[in-house]
């Protein structure tokens, strides 16, 4: 089997299959031998366990995961890498790859079709700028899944496993801690990539919830209350939701005392209960 931790193999895998690195892709390949055997056993990949796993590469971290798991589902964007991965993950006979993009694959449907509903686990090295859309993409999907370990910039990491009401939350914070816990695992350092980037990055698993942590009418409303706080996190509450939801001011301000806060709290102090008030009240108010 090829060492996919040396970079010289690496580029000559490539060039064998006349693949390059695509900057526009955010393509950065794992070469630190430690990193990927300790992702795929923190993702809870296991003898009972299916993986659905995002961007394989090349397929250092697929080699892994199949190591570990029942069988492993890599959907992978870049036709190019797809005879590359056919080379690094040749007998391997639990591993399905899929030339797809994620963010328009029915995986529910996959689950259904390729784990027979077994329990399943999503392990992701997700380029920086798709980090936030692919994660609420999964989060939004509500999958029949145990947890979802991605690994991203370290800056993203932090953001989004802040708790609502924390200084570094955001309002992708308030989502992730909607639909899941999530615990930063390890940090990896810009040497273990080919090529490294400038940043640190970190792996953090989201367990997913089987209920969320507060009750609302209307999920919907209560995550445009969430962008619009966040949205202008400068202003107050009341300014920020009057912009945002387009309801007059005095409105929102009688909004915003009934769900129990002062007229000139912020956003961005506010806890996932404390939207789940502000959704009730806009309800109330606005029926």
């Amino acid at each position: 089997m090829n060492d996919l931790s040396n970079p010289t193999v690496v580029k000559k895998l490539l060039a064998k299959h006349g693949a390059t690195l695509s900057k526009a892709l955010g393509q950065n390949f794992l070469i630190n031998p430690s990193v990927c055997p300790r992702m795929a056993e923190l993702c809870g990949a296991g003898e009972n366990t299916c993986v659905i796993e995002i961007g394989p590469g090349i397929g250092v971290l697929t080699v892994e995961l199949a190591r570990l798991a029942k069988k492993v589902v890599a959907v992978e964007l870049d036709k190019r890498l797809i005879p590359v991965l056919g080379d690094t993950l040749s007998g391997l006979d639990n591993v399905k790859v899929i030339n797809a993009d994620v963010m328009k694959t029915d995986l529910a449907a996959v689950i259904n079709q390729e784990f027979g509903g077994g329990e399943t686990v999503i392990c992701a090295n997700l380029p920086y700028y798709i980090t936030s859309p692919v994660i609420m993409y999964l989060l939004e999907s509500k999958l029949p899944v145990k947890s979802v370990t991605v690994m991203v910039q370290k800056e993203a990491a932090r953001r989004l496993c802040a708790a609502p009401g924390e200084r570094e939350a955001g309002a992708v914070s308030c989502a992730v801690s909607y639909y899941a816990e999530p615990h930063m695992l390890f940090d990896v350092s810009p040497g273990s990539f080919l090529p490294p980037p400038t940043v640190v990055s970190s792996v953090i698993r989201l367990d997913i919830r089987s209920a969320p942590p507060v009750s609302v009418s209307d999920e919907g409303l209560m995550f445009r209350i969430i962008r619009a706080a966040f949205g202008q996190r400068r202003k107050t509450l009341v300014n920020a939701l009057t912009a945002g939801l387009s309801l007059p001011k005095e409105s929102v301000a009688k909004i915003v005392e009934l769900a129990g806060f002062p007229t000139a709290v912020r956003g961005e102090t506010l806890t996932l209960d404390g939207f789940a008030r502000l959704t009730q009240a806009v309800l109330e108010q606005t029926s």
